[in-house]
């Protein structure tokens, strides 16, 4: 690169640089110039003179590359906590992209004499107007559940809080089925209920607040009008670019695993959506129990899931937009070079979008439905793709974080999901491991436990 050759010359003569024509640019010609740059880039231009090296040291010029990188909603969460009224932006930039552990806490409820949401799996549970919204699921007896619970959280980190249960009577009672946030409002698709019937319709729910500090969350079904995605559940969703909205796979009529992607794109509104089917090939094969999760923009990152022959499967696939289409493209790399990397595969795990435009993967199971408690950094926001083939993802794209703080049991089929700031995550319920039974095969139960988890940075 240029900035590479600059430091180099540099090197061998401190005065080349001074009558360079970069020298004589205004301030913020230079700013925006720089936020152009990867990292890489900037510390080596860094490296030029001292008065670059003071320049790209400037507070102002990493809390922008820190909107860039992260999002403006990560940043400004960050500048209104209480911890970091005097964070240094270069520092925590470095902290983070360091990170190597997360401390989990058990949240106990600010009632002890409240009513708690029933233990359950493969519900949906989302971070949305400083409140977290929890849907439906499975619980024990293969029953579905159709109950909506809110908690309030604020703008702060709680370690306390109480849920309250919103009676709305709509969606009807499911598990399996995706829900995703945009801005203000929940778009929900798909499930399955407990007479095995899939569904595929959408709908689209907002949260209501009263002077009296009540809740309330009002659904209504989206107009799509008779264009649709085949019925499913398990599958796996998220949304990009604003309005719209990616699903994948999951289990069809008949039990049949699905490997089909459908987009829907919602009018300025919200009153109403289009959905079509987005054929590329290559594509991921037929799955169910995966994620899909946007890394910011238009990248969005599949991983995991059970296949076609009830495989637990550890590929990982980008979709991204080339050339003004959408098209997917499979990252491959081998376990044996990444550390630990053979507990890797899973299905029925949460991936969830954390600071640093990366996906912290949690629990799931394997192909001997043994859970796991695990974390897993996944970071491929520093990969440039200017070409639709198989990439090789770096081993290094993979991390194992150590877990501190409380223990929560093993378990898949849980959910996830990241505050504004991106560095705390609310986990809620899933499957655990339970008393064997003499007639079981294996030992199971379902779990209604809230927990917290905080990434951990270096302190230097």
């Amino acid at each position: 690169m240029a900035t590479s050759s600059m430091a180099e010359t540099a090197s061998t003569s401190g005065s080349s640089s001074l009558s360079s024509p970069i020298i004589n640019l205004a301030p913020d010609h230079l700013f925006s110039i720089l936020l152009l740059l990867p990292i890489d880039s900037i510390l080596s231009f860094s490296m030029t003179c001292k008065r670059f090296r003071s320049f790209t040291s400037s507070d102002a010029l990493w809390e922008s590359i820190c909107k860039r990188d992260w999002g403006p909603t990560s940043v400004d969460a960050l500048k209104s906590s209480a911890n970091n009224q005097n964070l240094s932006w270069m520092r925590l930039y470095k902290q983070v992209s360091q990170l190597d552990s997360v401390t989990c806490h058990k949240l106990s409820d600010a009632d002890p004499e409240s009513v708690l949401p029933k233990p359950r799996a493969s519900h949906s549970l989302n971070s949305v107007s400083d409140c977290l919204v929890l849907f439906g699921g499975g619980c024990e007896g293969g029953r579905h559940l159709d109950d909506t619970w809110v908690a309030y959280l604020g703008n702060g980190v709680r370690r306390t809080f109480k849920w309250q249960k919103v009676d709305s009577g709509v969606p009807s009672g499911r598990f399996g089925h995706t829900c995703v946030v945009f801005v203000h409002h929940l778009v929900l698709f798909g499930g399955i209920n407990d007479c095995g019937i899939r569904q595929n319709d959408t709908w689209i729910g907002q949260l209501v607040f009263s002077d009296n500090l009540c809740i309330s969350l009002s659904w209504r079904l989206l107009n799509v009008q008779s264009h649709a995605p085949p019925p499913r559940g398990a599958h796996a969703a998220c949304c990009f670019d604003q309005r719209k909205m990616v699903i994948q796979g999951g289990i069809g009529l008949h039990g049949v695993r699905l490997g089909d992607t459908w987009v829907l794109e919602l009018s300025e509104n919200l009153c109403f959506g289009t959905w079509h089917e987005l054929v590329a090939h290559p594509s991921p094969p037929p799955r169910s129990g995966h994620s899909l999760t946007c890394i910011g923009g238009t990248r969005m990152v599949l991983f995991g899931g059970r296949g076609l022959g009830y495989e637990v499967l550890n590929d990982v696939w980008l979709l991204q937009i080339f050339d003004g289409q959408l098209k997917w493209v499979q990252m491959c790399f081998e376990l044996q070079n990444i550390p630990e990397g053979v507990s890797l595969p899973r299905v029925g795990h949460s991936a969830t979008p954390i600071l640093g435009g990366r996906v912290l993967i949690y629990g799931g199971e394997d192909s001997y439905r043994r859970r796991k408690d695990d974390f897993w950094v996944l970071d491929i926001s520093s990969i440039v793709y200017t070409q639709v083939q198989p990439t090789a993802l770096r081993a290094n794209m993979w991390k194992r974080l150590k877990s501190k703080g409380y223990k929560p049991k093993s378990r898949s089929f849980h959910q996830a999901c990241a505050d504004n700031s991106g560095r705390h995550l609310y986990m809620f319920g899933g499957m655990v491991d339970g008393v064997l039974q003499p007639t079981e095969a294996f030992g199971l139960t379902f779990d209604g436990e809230l927990f917290l988890v905080e990434l951990c940075f270096k302190q230097e």
